[in-house]
């Protein structure tokens, strides 16, 4: 999984209002790697059509996502929106749970630990074992799992605290969307480090998800294999958001809706997801 620079990176362009980054896998990972060793506060999200419909139905939290330094196209429907509004040339998306693995194979080859936060604790104890089978050199400064709460007075800073007093120099964030998008732009300010949100990459990689075929991925239909997997929680996501963003996307490329995308939101939030 060797990952080489290129020259893909073209900045951010709108979707449906949310910016998106021109981006494939050698550039994000160069540019979160460079953040980890500059010891940079760096803010990357990996966004499916759910993602983006998130910023869509929620101003607010489209101007967090707009604050993010890098936000990928996760789903193919994302990279074709790239390609069909400006002209992209981007030949495959930048999946979260794929950049995940690449991100953690790098900083395994420069001996920079991680720190893993959100899930549960059994999908954790699956995860660490998992991840160090795959990389013998990795170190994992810190795990800790979701409170499946919101947060207190202070918390913050708390948390802050114990990621830094673990030495870890990257944090994967795994609470779901929007609340990992929320606890990363809460938590940015407060850490010199990259916070990776990877939605379902702990699941993926601990076994208890398995991907879709090639082919299904290739032809934007994971989201009809996500739903089969789990109709009763995703069924309203695919079923009622995938028709809103083809629409909202036509609009815009049309001319229809200008989909004038908020400005970067600075402001603190007060309680997010722990």
């Amino acid at each position: 999984m060797t990952v080489a620079r290129t020259g893909v990176g073209q900045g951010k362009r709108n979707v449906l209002g949310v910016l998106v980054d021109v981006t494939d896998y050698a550039d994000a990972v160069s540019r979160i790697m460079q953040a980890a060793r500059d010891r940079q506060g760096f803010a990357v999200t990996a966004l499916a059509v759910h993602g983006v419909m998130t910023g869509v139905q929620d101003r607010a939290h489209n101007g967090r996502l707009n604050s993010f330094d890098l936000v990928t196209p996760d789903g193919q429907p994302v990279r074709m929106a790239l390609n069909l509004l400006h002209s992209a040339g981007l030949t495959d998306r930048v999946y979260g749970p794929t950049l995940t693995l690449k991100v953690v194979e790098q900083a395994a080859a420069e001996g920079l630990p991680i720190y893993l936060y959100g899930s549960t604790e059994p999908t954790l104890a699956k995860l660490v074992p998992a991840l160090e089978e795959m990389f013998p050199a990795l170190k994992i400064a810190g795990v800790e799992a979701s409170k499946f709460r919101k947060s207190g007075p202070g918390e913050a800073v708390e948390i802050a605290e114990r990621i830094k007093a673990s030495g870890a120099r990257i944090v994967l964030v795994g609470l779901g969307c929007p609340r990992q998008e929320v606890f990363t732009y809460a938590m940015r300010p407060l850490l010199d480090m990259p916070l990776l949100a990877v939605g379902a990459a702990f699941d993926y990689h601990a076994g208890l998800l398995k991907n879709p075929p090639a082919w299904m991925q290739k032809y934007a239909l994971e989201w009809l294999w996500r739903l089969g997997l789990e109709p009763k929680r995703l069924w309203k996501r695919y079923i009622l958001l995938n028709p809103a963003y083809v629409s909202r996307l036509l609009a815009q490329k049309l001319g229809l809706w200008k989909a004038t995308p908020p400005a970067p939101a600075t402001e603190p939030v007060e309680t997010f997801a722990v």
